[in-house]
C-alpha cells in the first residue's frame, strides 16, 4: 500500500541488493530531492479502525500540512524482524528521508539500520533506543485504562473484569495492571482476567478470548489489539467494553464504555517539518493525556452523570500529576509489595513492568 512509491517487493528487493544507493540515486533528479520522502511500516494493513489506522492518520497529517513538499509512502504486513530491517533499509536506499517505525517489533529493526544511513532520520513507536538519527516515541498507555478501568467499576455487576491484549510485553501489562488498579480505586474486590493472543492483530483469536473471558463471567472487557473484533464480540453478547488506539463505538454502539484513543498526528508532523527545517534532534518523547496522545472517545451516553463528573476529575488530576495511577501500596499476583505505600511508579519502572497486579487473573507467558 503506497501513495506514488515503491512496492513492498521493491523495497525489499531494494534492500537486500548490493548497490542499490547507488541505483537510486541516479533515479532521482534535483527536483525529486527537494521532495521530503516518507516511510511509514506497519505490523498489519490499516483497517477502518485500530493501532494501524492510527499511524497512517498520522502521514496524513504530514501530507495535509506540508502537501506538494512531501511524498509519503506506505508498506503494511511487515512484522518479522527479518522483514522489517529490509523494508527499513529499503526506505533508506530509495530516497526516504523519515523513517517511521510503527511497533514495538520495529524497534530492534530500526536500531540495526539507522547507523548504516546517517542522512535518514527514523522515528520509532514503541521503540527502546535512540541514537543521533533515531528517535523513539510512545504512549502513556495506562492513563487512559486506568481512567477506563473506573468507569468498568461502576458498570460491572459481577466485579470481574477482562483483558485482551496481544503480547506479554510491557506496553501491554502495564495499561492492563492499570484498567485493574483504576477500577480497585472504586471496588478494591474487582479482579480481571488477561488472556494474550501473541499477535498484534488476528481476529479470530481476538474474538475467541473475547469469548472466554465473557463465559468466565467477565461483563467489560477491555483490549489491547490491532481491531475491532473484541469490542464487536462484546456488544453482540450484552457485556461493556473498552476500545483502543480508535473509538470503536461503530462496533459496539450502545456497550462501549470508552476508548483509549492515540492521536500521532502532532508527533508525525513535527517529525516532518523539523527534517524539512534541518532541525531534527533525537528524543525519546512518552506523552499521555495532558499532551493529547492519549484522549477517551465520548463516555457511554448511560453512564450516570455522577460517574462522568468522577471521571473528568480523574482526568483532569492524571493530567496536573496529582493522580498517580500505580501509586502505592501496589502488590503482585504473589502478594509481593512492588510499590509502598507513600510512594509512585517511576518512569522506568512503568515501561519495563514484568509482573502482574494482586487480582489479576492469567499469567506471564508466551
Amino acid at each position: 500500500m503506497s501513495q506514488g512509491g515503491l512496492s513492498r517487493r521493491e523495497l525489499l528487493r531494494f534492500g537486500a541488493a548490493g548497490g542499490a544507493a547507488a541505483v537510486c540515486a541516479a533515479a532521482f533528479d534535483a527536483s525529486a530531492a527537494a521532495v521530503l520522502r516518507v516511510g511509514l511500516a506497519l505490523v498489519s494493513p490499516a483497517a477502518e479502525v485500530g493501532w494501524t489506522k492510527q499511524h497512517t492518520l498520522g502521514v496524513a497529517a504530514i501530507k495535509q500540512a506540508l502537501g506538494e513538499a512531501v511524498e509519503i509512502n506506505i508498506i503494511d504486513n511487515v512484522f518479522q524482524p527479518q522483514d522489517a530491517e529490509r523494508v527499513f533499509r529499503g526506505f533508506a536506499d530509495s530516497g526516504h528521508r523519515l523513517i517511521f517505525g510503527t511497533s514495538f517489533s520495529h524497534g530492534v529493526a530500526t536500531a540495526r539500520v539507522a547507523p548504516q544511513f546517517p542522512a535518514a532520520v527514523f522515528d520509532s513507536c514503541a521503540g527502546t533506543k535512540t541514537l543521533p538519527n533515531l528517535g523513539a516515541f510512545e504512549a502513556r498507555y495506562h492513563e487512559g485504562t486506568f481512567l477506563a478501568g473506573i468507569g468498568a467499576a461502576k458498570l460491572t455487576k459481577s466485579g470481574k473484569l477482562g483483558f485482551v491484549g496481544g503480547f506479554p510485553i510491557p506496553d501491554i501489562v502495564g495499561p492492563a495492571n492499570a484498567f485493574l488498579l483504576g477500577a480497585q480505586s472504586v471496588k478494591p474486590d474487582v479482579t480481571c482476567t488477561i488472556i494474550f493472543m501473541n499477535s498484534w492483530s488476528d481476529p479470530g483469536r481476538e474474538k475467541e478470548a473475547t469469548l472466554a473471558l465473557v463465559a468466565q463471567g467477565c461483563d467489560v472487557i477491555a483490549a489491547m489489539s490491532d481491531g475491532p473484533a473484541a469490542a464487536q464480540t462484546a456488544e453482540q453478547n450484552g457485556v461493556w467494553s473498552v476500545g483502543y488506539a480508535s473509538d470503536m463505538r461503530k462496533f459496539a454502539p450502545t456497550r462501549q464504555i470508552t476508548a483509549v484513543t492515540l492521536d500521532w498526528r502532532g508527533i508525525y508532523v513535527q517529525d516532518a517539518r523539523d527534517v524539512i527545517a534541518g532541525s531534527w534532534r533525537s528524543q525519546s518523547r512518552w506523552q499521555g493525556l495532558k499532551e493529547g496522545v492519549v484522549k477517551m472517545a465520548p463516555y457511554a451516553d448511560s453512564i450516570a452523570a455522577d460517574v462522568r463528573t468522577l471521571l473528568a476529575r480523574a482526568e483532569e488530576s492524571i493530567k496536573s500529576g496529582a493522580l498517580q495511577p500505580y501509586a502505592g501500596e501496589i502488590r503482585d499476583q504473589s502478594g509481593a509489595v512492588r510499590v509502598r505505600v507513600g510512594a509512585a511508579m517511576g518512569e522506568s519502572d512503568i515501561r519495563s513492568i514484568n509482573w502482574l497486579a494482586a487480582g489479576m487473573q492469567g499469567r506471564m507467558k508466551g
